[in-house]
C-alpha cells in the first residue's frame, strides 16, 4: 500500500551541455541558468527535492555529469535526484558517492529490465526511480526512449508494473503530449497509473498554473515535478505550498 504522506514539489532541472535548460514537446531548448545555482535557489525556496536530468546523456552515449553533481549536492539539503546515461552499477556508485539520493533510470532500464532488479537489490527499491516517457498512441501510451526520439512500442502501464515488480521504488511519469506546453498534466494517464501502482508516481509535463499541479493530486499523483514555471519564476514554490494547503492537500511548509 501507498503511503499518505505529505505531497512533494520537485522542480526538475535538464541540463544540457553544462546548463539548465527547457524545451517544449522535448524540443526548442531555451537556456535558464547555472545548476548548481538554479539548485541552490530551490533548496532555499522550500522544494522538497530536486530531480537532475541530463538529456543527452543517453543518445550521446556518454556518462552523466558527476562533477556538476558533486557541486550541487554541496549546495543541496533536500533529497537529490539524477538520471541519464546511467547504464551500470559503478555509473550508480558513483553518483551516490558523491552525494546523490536517488537514481532515476529510463533508456537502459527498457534495454535491460534485468538492470532494475540488480540495481534494487544492490542500492536498494527506495533510491531506484524509473523514469517513463509516455506518449498517446492510439488508444494506449507508448513508451518513448532516447530523450522521446525512439517509440519503443512498449504499453506505458504495463511497462511501469513490471518496472515495480522489479524493484523500482518510485516511477517518474512524463507525458510527452503535454510536456511543455502548460495546459496541465495528463491526467488520465497519471490518475490510472497512480492507482494501478503500489509505489509513488510523482507527475511529469504539463504544469503551466498552481491549479494544474493541485489537480494532479487529485488524480492521485504522490509528487508533482514542474521545471518551466519554477525556471522562471513564474510560481513562487512557497506561495504554491500556501495555495495547495488551504485547498485541502497536504504539503511540508
Amino acid at each position: 500500500m501507498k503511503n499518505t504522506f505529505a505531497k512533494r514539489i520537485i522542480p526538475c532541472l535538464d541540463i544540457k551541455d553544462g546548463r539548465v535548460v527547457k524545451g517544449v514537446n522535448f524540443v526548442g531548448l531555451k537556456d535558464a541558468g547555472d545548476p548548481v545555482a538554479v539548485a541552490k535557489r530551490y533548496n532555499d525556496e522550500g522544494a522538497d527535492e530536486i530531480t537532475f536530468l541530463d538529456i543527452t546523456a543517453s543518445v550521446e552515449k556518454r556518462e552523466t555529469i558527476v562533477d556538476i553533481l558533486e557541486k550541487v549536492a554541496q549546495e543541496v539539503f533536500i533529497p537529490l535526484t539524477v538520471g541519464g546515461g546511467i547504464r551500470t552499477l559503478d555509473d550508480i556508485y558513483r553518483l551516490l558517492k558523491v552525494g546523490c539520493d536517488k537514481i532515476s533510470i529510463n533508456s537502459h532500464a527498457i534495454r535491460n529490465p534485468n538492470f532494475i532488479d540488480d540495481a534494487a537489490t544492490r542500492f536498494g527499491s527506495s533510491t531506484m526511480v524509473v523514469a517513463i516517457d509516455a506518449k498517446k498512441t492510439g488508444d494506449s501510451w507508448h513508451v518513448f526512449i532516447n530523450g522521446g526520439r525512439i517509440d519503443t512500442g512498449l504499453d506505458a502501464l504495463a511497462w511501469a508494473k513490471e518496472a515495480e515488480s522489479r524493484g523500482a521504488g518510485e516511477i517518474l511519469l512524463t507525458s510527452m503530449d503535454c510536456d511543455g506546453v502548460k495546459n496541465g498534466y495528463d491526467l488520465a494517464l497519471t490518475a490510472t497509473m497512480s492507482q494501478m501502482l503500489g509505489i509513488p508516481v510523482i507527475a511529469s509535463g504539463g504544469a503551466g498554473k498552481k491549479e494544474h499541479i493541485r489537480d494532479a493530486f487529485l488524480n492521485h499523483a504522490d509528487a508533482a515535478l514542474a521545471a518551466s514555471i519554477f525556471h522562471f519564476q513564474e510560481i513562487e514554490i512557497l506561495d504554491l505550498k500556501r495555495y495547495l494547503q488551504e485547498e485541502g492537500i497536504a504539503v511540508r511548509l
